[in-house]
């Protein structure tokens, strides 16, 4: 996993306020998230705590949040230091999970799309699948293994812009260019197909899988009309999975 964040945390962090990460992915994922009251959650690859917070403020009994990078923890303790919501941050690589127990669920915001080949993915789905209860739960959204970024349309008007260097192939480099008022930051992860995460789940013990596509809520039409969010929804940079152990 390359892409350092500690020198693009408070950058990411401004990101999360891109109007289609609030009416697209934040609005998509926490509808699949759910009724987390009394739950034990895990957030792994948490950033700076944005959904962390929000899992925890609705009324989520436990929540550990999870990052390999220092800069990111560093922020979301200070989050933490500042409006003291109970959460315990740990920094730690997704692929070697520490033991904090078991929880109910286990939600993840852009982190198998990290993993460069299918070992690497599969690390992370056994600790995830480890760190659940039985009939526990992880959803994540996740970048797109279904789309082919190579041929990918503009993603621009929407604040940021996706490319490919070299050959569409497995573990080929995805850079997401992020353009905020100060000047852009990238980001990479990699692409593994459908098949490959669909084998990764079922080797660390899923029983079943479910792919959802985003969704957009009605706030967004109040911004934009339908035609603005089209490009965004029918070629989809991003994806959402629901597994269950």
């Amino acid at each position: 996993m390359t892409t350092n964040y500690d020198p693009i945390a408070e950058q990411y962090q401004r990101s999360k306020q891109q109007p289609w990460r609030t009416f697209v992915e934040c609005f998509t994922l926490m509808n699949l998230v759910g009724d987390t009251r009394g739950m034990a959650v895990l957030d792994v690859a948490c950033g700076e705590g944005f959904y962390t917070r929000m899992i925890r403020q609705r009324g989520a009994a436990r929540v550990t949040g999870v990052d390999l990078s220092h800069g990111m923890i560093d922020l979301a303790r200070a989050q933490e230091a500042r409006y003291q919501l109970g959460i315990e941050y740990i920094v730690a690589d997704a692929r070697e999970l520490p033991n904090t127990g078991q929880f109910d669920l286990a939600v993840a915001a852009y982190l198998l799309n990290y993993a460069r080949t299918s070992n690497e993915l599969q690390a992370m789905c056994h600790g995830i699948a480890r760190s659940l209860k039985s009939g526990g739960r992880f959803v994540t959204v996740n970048c797109n293994p279904a789309m082919i970024f190579s041929v990918a349309p503009s993603y621009r008007k929407y604040g940021f812009e996706t490319n490919v260097e070299g050959p569409w192939q497995e573990g080929a480099p995805i850079k997401w260019t992020f353009h905020l008022s100060d000047g852009p930051f990238d980001i990479e992860n990699y692409h593994l197909d459908v098949a490959l995460h669909e084998e990764a789940f079922r080797k660390a013990g899923f029983r079943e899988v479910r792919w959802h596509a985003p969704q957009l809520s009605s706030e967004a039409l109040m911004e934009k009309d339908q035609d603005f969010w089209s490009t965004l929804l029918e070629y989809p940079p991003m994806t959402f999975i629901e597994c269950f152990k």
